[in-house]
């Protein structure tokens, strides 16, 4: 016969083995999950490493035309001697253009000419400062320091430091907004146009523009905030040939920079 106290162990031992036997299943459950989480974390890292891959590749295909690790040669040649000009004016130049006529000008780049029609009976501010900066060879020795080829496709020149920040001094007011040029918010291919710094919200950081001045080399959508003030009438083989050549990331200045080296040797305008 079990006495009470033999009996008392034996429920005593039961109980343990059964809490034992929890706790060991609970510790596979836990297990399991564990692998199942780590692998779930395994795949994500392999998937965004697997992304990022083709990212680089097809930024690189897109940048050089030749794919991965291939370098487009430089399309262009080296620059005429001197320095960008560091002129700055307290205003904005008087008022000497004819605005019932057009002006030529003429950009001689490394990489090749191109030839512009400016409208001065639309734009008479923006055209009469862009012939006064050419006058004073403002434009001369800088390089063109932006070239987007996504989403737009723009080519920006006229900032002597080349950095994006670059200013004559003075700034413009916008003009020639409406023009039926600018149809469904497109740019299009052949237009020159003012960079400024509007934000796109505050009505302040309107009639901002200065010497910055983007060539537009393809059909590029863009609400019309920015003065249409001519169009390219030579040369939009030498922009095909910038933006062929791709660009690159310019951390100091955050900006894409052409990889082609675009500099303006000599700009000049003349009425026509």
């Amino acid at each position: 016969m079990v006495s009470s106290d033999q009996r008392r162990r034996q429920l005593a031992r039961e109980k343990y083995e059964r809490q034992q036997q929890r706790r060991a299943v609970q510790r596979q459950k836990t297990k399991r999950r564990n692998v199942i989480v780590a692998s779930s974390v395994a795949l994500v890292v392999v998937a965004g490493l697997v992304g990022a891959a083709v990212a680089s590749y097809a930024g690189a295909f897109t940048e050089s035309g030749k794919g991965q690790g291939a370098e487009a040669a430089d399309p262009c040649g080296k620059p005429a001697k001197g320095r960008p000009s560091t002129q700055k004016w307290k205003k904005e130049p008087a008022m000497s253009v004819d605005t019932s006529a057009s002006y030529d000008v003429t950009l001689g780049t490394t990489c090749g000419q191109i030839e512009m029609e400016l409208d001065a009976g639309k734009a008479p501010h923006t055209v009469n400062s862009f012939a006064f900066l050419a006058g004073k060879r403002y434009f001369d020795h800088s390089k063109c320091h932006r070239l987007v080829d996504q989403g737009i496709f723009v080519l920006q020149c006229g900032d002597p430091t080349a950095t994006g920040g670059g200013t004559p001094g003075y700034s413009l007011p916008d003009e020639n907004l409406k023009d039926p040029a600018l149809k469904g918010g497109i740019y299009p291919a052949g237009t020159v146009a003012m960079a400024n710094t509007y934000d796109g919200k505050n009505e302040k950081t309107r009639n901002s523009g200065g010497s910055q001045f983007f060539l537009v080399y393809r059909d590029s959508k863009l609400p019309p905030n920015y003065t249409p003030f001519g169009k390219i009438t030579a040369g939009m083989d030498v922009l095909q040939k910038i933006a062929k050549a791709g660009s690159r990331a310019d951390p100091a200045t955050h900006n894409t920079a052409p990889k082609a080296t675009v500099v303006i040797n000599k700009a000049t305008v003349t009425k026509s």
